[in-house]
């Protein structure tokens, strides 16, 4: 994988963080895209990676990224947002969790998948979650789930119209000891993002269009 660039959305914590740490100990050149731009040049330095301010409800700001990074060949689509209360209870909170991981992961592919279609290569890891699986009832607090389960489906849309060579896969990563997943979560950032950084670092015959745990595949 040395030199393959990979682009990780909310990466100066938690799981993103750890893919992207393991991305970069897999050679990668790392892009440690964050909204806090002094957080992602820390962590940046400290992997010896490349930063970008990157806030993925921002239409914009997604543009002015893609316009300074360039081209990618690994996109791991990680930041997340967690609501509380009920569903229908906030129309604000379902907007900004459709904005965060369902619009701005797509326009990161609808910007970033072109050139990886051209050069014949490409791995989309978009980070999703068991809550926004329909064999799980798609649970969890307010649209958290649905905003999950919509993530799901474009994973297998996009994979569908894309080349085998560019692959797009989504996986859930279980319940880590992050700021959202809390102190008593059972899994360490690290066992979270193994999955992801196997995804976005497939060979040619590695699957597309699933949705993986632990590196097995699960139902939607």
């Amino acid at each position: 994988m040395s030199g393959r660039r990979a682009l990780v959305t909310g990466a100066n914590r938690g799981i993103g963080l750890a893919i992207a740490r393991g991305l970069a100990a897999k050679g990668c050149h790392v892009i440690v895209g964050a909204r806090d731009s002094e957080a992602a040049d820390k962590i940046a330095r400290d992997l010896g990676a490349e930063a970008v301010e990157l806030d993925v409800a921002s239409n914009g700001s997604i543009k002015r990224a893609v316009g300074e990074i360039g081209h990618v060949d690994i996109l791991v689509n990680n930041a997340g947002v967690l609501g509380s209360g009920h569903l229908l209870d906030d129309p604000e909170d379902f907007e900004q969790s459709m904005s965060v991981m369902v619009h701005g992961p797509y326009m990161l592919m609808h910007l970033l998948s072109p050139s990886m279609v051209r050069n014949r290569y490409g791995r989309i890891v978009n980070v999703s979650s068991g809550w926004g699986a329909f064999s799980d009832g798609v649970s969890g607090p307010a649209a958290y789930g649905v905003a999950k389960a919509a993530l799901n489906a474009l994973t297998v849309a996009s994979a569908r119209t894309l080349p085998e060579n560019v692959k797009v896969n989504a996986m859930c990563p279980g319940w880590v000891r992050t700021r959202m997943g809390g102190a008593a979560a059972t899994r360490s950032p690290e066992e979270g993002a193994d999955t992801a950084i196997w995804l976005a670092t497939l060979d040619q015959d590695g699957p597309t269009g699933g949705f993986f745990r632990d590196r097995k595949r699960i139902d939607w």
